[in-house]
Formats: C-alpha cells, sequence, structure tokens
C-alpha cells in the first residue's frame, strides 16, 4: 500500500519537474541577449538569485530524489522477503554445464560423407 503511494508520488514528482523545467525561461533569453545587452555581467543575472519557479522546481527535484531512493528501499526488503520465503537468489545460481555426447550433435548428410580420413585423398606434390 505505502509502495504504491509512493510510486504515484514518484510519477507525479517526475512530471512535475519536467513541467517546471520546460516553463522557465533560460539567462539571458531576452531578444537583446544576443546582441551583448543581456546582464550578463552580474553575478546571478538581472532577476535576483532566484524565482519562485526555481526554488519550486529544487524542492521537487529532492523530493523526487527522496522517492527514489524510497523505492530502492521497498525492492531491496521485497528481494529480502523472497530470499527468506525459500526461494534461490538468481545471482548465485550455478548451473551445471552439461557437455553434448558425439552422438548428440547433429551432423548434416553433407558432413557425413568427408568425416572418414580414409576417403580423404593424399595430398599431392607439385614438381
Amino acid at each position: 500500500m505505502l509502495e504504491n503511494v509512493v510510486v504515484v508520488f514518484h510519477l507525479l514528482g517526475a512530471l512535475g519537474v519536467v513541467v517546471l523545467v520546460l516553463l522557465q525561461q533560460g539567462k539571458g533569453a531576452e531578444a537583446g541577449a544576443s546582441f551583448g545587452a543581456g546582464a550578463s555581467n552580474t553575478v546571478f543575472g538581472s532577476q535576483g538569485s532566484s524565482t519562485f519557479l526555481s526554488k519550486f522546481t529544487g524542492i521537487l527535484a529532492a523530493c523526487f530524489f527522496l522517492t527514489s531512493l524510497g523505492l530502492g528501499y521497498f525492492a531491496k526488503e521485497k528481494a529480502h522477503q523472497l530470499s527468506q520465503a525459500g526461494l534461490p537468489n538468481p545471482a548465485v545460481l550455478e548451473v551445471p554445464q552439461q557437455k553434448p555426447a558425439a552422438d548428440d550433435v547433429p551432423v548434416l548428410n553433407e558432413q557425413k560423407s568427408g568425416t572418414n580420413t580414409n576417403d580423404v585423398p593424399p595430398a599431392q606434390e607439385q614438381k
């Protein structure tokens, strides 16, 4: 139940961060900024240190980060519960490797005719 609530907040936070980043103007986005008329000499630009949108974006990004950590914790706990239930950990499973016997390997009819070394003519020397 709590995991579903965290997933919903995580998705809403992701969409919110994307929307807020797209809504904000970049620094020097005015028409005269490309010709040197922008406030490029000031430290924080012409609007001061930060706007409401940039502060809210930072808060929403921090919440997104916390929900990511929460989802990671839930995934770890679910994996731990599965391992306690007797299910094997797929990362440590050992699968026995069996080599096929010579009779089990399929051979084409074209390959069968030249497999006997007595059928192969000896190499002729060139003079």
